[in-house]
């Protein structure tokens, strides 16, 4: 059953998220608002059929479903606005507010509403998103039409909230991470021979395709190098070379000290 849908925040992942939901058809324009203060940014969704103002509380009082997607400093302010309209019976908070917990979600609310938060990677404006899941005070029926939702969206995973620090590095920094391996991996490819549009398509399309054996069959990653390492071969060649070099342990280090920043912060 659809609902209607309001993102507080238009900014890029608002915005995403909305051209995910109605390129998806998870929600038809007429049913999404999407406010923002610059609303000239907004015209697309104006164009669909969307509802598009400046008023969050309008937004929220005519919608079920409310997509906190404003600045962390903004967060309190904005709750402090809407919260008289909040309705416990009504509505659904979802929040992909970096770094705000639950908790003091719930408290800045004040009222029983349930509480769902996400946290999302950039992947997500392309509809390719993975997206971790914690809440508090949702039904099972709330909290699978959130997981629907962020379906569209890409996958999702649902977490206890204590790992969202970790799922930040994992799931959102690890997109970083992705990217310095493909480029290094264009870098190498054009020293041996190809020019640079066609090495970046090469190394691209070969880690979308890595990563979707993966995906596809569930198998671990070892089981499909397997299958490309043979007795004295050029790929073994390889492997073993950059783990001499420390590939895998530079790697886990960097996951770990961008987990220990956030746990510091």
């Amino acid at each position: 059953m659809s609902k209607k849908i309001a993102i507080i925040g238009g900014g890029n992942l608002g915005a995403s998220i909305a051209d995910g939901l109605i390129m998806s058809e998870f929600s038809r324009p007429v049913e999404l608002s999407v406010t923002r203060r610059n609303l000239a940014a907004l015209s697309r969704f104006a164009e669909r059929g969307c509802s598009v103002h400046s008023d969050n509380k309008k937004a929220v009082k005519d919608s079920e479903v409310i997509i906190l997607a404003v600045k962390p400093y903004n967060y309190a302010d904005i709750i402090k606005e809407i919260k008289p309209v909040l309705d416990p019976k009504k509505h659904i908070v979802v929040s992909v507010i970096t770094g705000a917990w639950i908790e003091q979600l719930q408290k800045a609310i004040g009222k029983p509403v349930p509480v769902i938060r996400a946290m999302p990677n950039t992947a997500i404006a392309i509809q390719q998103s993975m997206t971790c899941l914690a809440h508090a005070g949702a039904t099972a029926k709330q909290v699978d039409y959130i997981v629907q939702l962020f379906d569209q969206l890409g996958r999702t995973v649902m977490i206890d909230e204590k790992l969202m620090d970790a799922a930040t590095v994992l799931g959102a920094c690890g997109t970083a991470y992705a990217m310095r391996y493909i480029r290094a991996n264009i870098q190498g490819g054009i020293e041996i021979g190809f020019d640079a549009a066609t090495a970046t398509l090469i190394a691209s399309q070969t880690v979308k395709g890595a990563a979707q054996l993966l995906l596809d069959k569930g198998s671990h990653p070892e089981h499909e190098i397997d299958k490309v390492t043979t007795p004295k071969g050029c790929t073994i060649a390889g492997l073993n070379e950059m783990e001499h070099q420390g590939f895998s342990s530079s790697l886990i280090r960097g996951l770990v000290a961008s987990y220990n920043k956030i746990a510091k912060d």
